[in-house]
C-alpha cells in the first residue's frame, strides 16, 4: 500500500491539534504502519525558521504578499525533506495544515485572490495534493473565544491577532474551497465536544484507508 497523505484545516480555534493527537494513534493501530505528524508552517527544521518569522508579533510590517511567499517557501521545504520522503517510505502522513490554509488565510483573509496564492503555491507544491482533507467548521468568533479560554494570558500568534472581519473571510475562503473541491473534504462541524469531532473524523478516515487498500 503506497503512502497516505491527510490534512487538517479549519479556522483558528477549531480543533485541529487536538484532533491530530487522537487520530495519529488510531490510524497507526488500524494500519500497523509508520504515521507521522506534521504541521505547517513549518514541519522540517527550516521551515520551522520560517514559522517563526511568518508568526512573530513584532513583524506587524509584513507585506501579504512577503506573507503569502514565506508561506510557500516553507511549505516547499516542508514538502521536500519530510512529506514526500515519508510517502515514498509507505508511511501514513498527517499534516496539521497544508496549501488550503494559505489559499483561505492569504486568499481571502489577506485579499489577495484565491488564484494568486494558488499560483504561488502550485509552483511551490507542484500541484501534489492530499488524498483527503478533514475540515473543522466553526465559527470565526467561537474559534477565537475558545483560543482565549484555553490561554490564561491571552498570548496569540500575528494572524490570531488580526480582526474578525480577516477570520470571516478565511471561513468563507474555505467554504469556497469546499466547493471546488468537495470529493477530497470531509467538513466536521467542530463545535462540538472533541470526543465528538473524533468520531466523526475517525470514521470519515477509515473509510477513505478503506478505499485506497482497494
Amino acid at each position: 500500500m503506497p503512502g497516505i497523505f491527510i490534512s487538517l484545516e479549519g479556522p483558528d480555534g477549531s480543533g485541529k491539534s487536538s484532533l491530530t493527537q487522537v487520530l495519529v494513534p488510531k490510524i497507526r493501530a488500524y494500519l500497523n504502519r509508520e504515521v507521522i505528524q506534521t504541521r505547517e508552517p513549518g514541519g522540517s527544521p527550516l521551515a520551522e525558521d520560517i514559522r517563526q518569522l511568518i508568526l512573530d508579533t513584532s513583524h506587524q510590517e509584513m507585506d501579504p504578499k512577503t506573507e503569502a511567499l514565506l508561506m510557500a517557501a516553507s511549505r516547499r521545504q516542508h514538502l521536500v525533506e519530510t512529506i514526500l520522503p515519508k510517502l515514498e517510505a509507505g508511511a501514513v502522513v498527517v499534516s496539521d495544515r497544508y496549501v488550503d490554509s494559505s489559499l483561505a488565510y492569504q486568499g481571502a483573509g489577506r485579499q489577495l485572490g484565491l488564484e494568486v496564492v494558488w499560483s504561488i503555491n502550485h509552483f511551490a507544491i507542484q500541484s501534489f495534493m492530499p488524498d483527503l482533507t478533514l475540515y473543522l467548521d466553526i465559527d470565526a468568533q467561537a474559534g477565537l473565544n475558545r483560543i482565549a479560554s484555553k490561554n490564561g494570558r491571552g498570548v496569540r500568534d500575528r494572524l490570531e491577532l488580526e480582526d474578525i472581519h480577516f477570520h470571516n473571510r478565511v471561513r468563507q475562503g474555505y467554504h469556497s474551497l469546499i466547493a471546488r473541491d468537495p470529493n477530497r473534504f470531509i467538513v466536521i462541524d467542530a463545535s462540538q465536544e472533541l470526543n465528538q469531532v473524533a468520531d466523526l473524523a475517525w470514521q470519515a478516515v477509515r473509510e477513505r484507508l478503506a478505499e485506497l487498500r482497494n
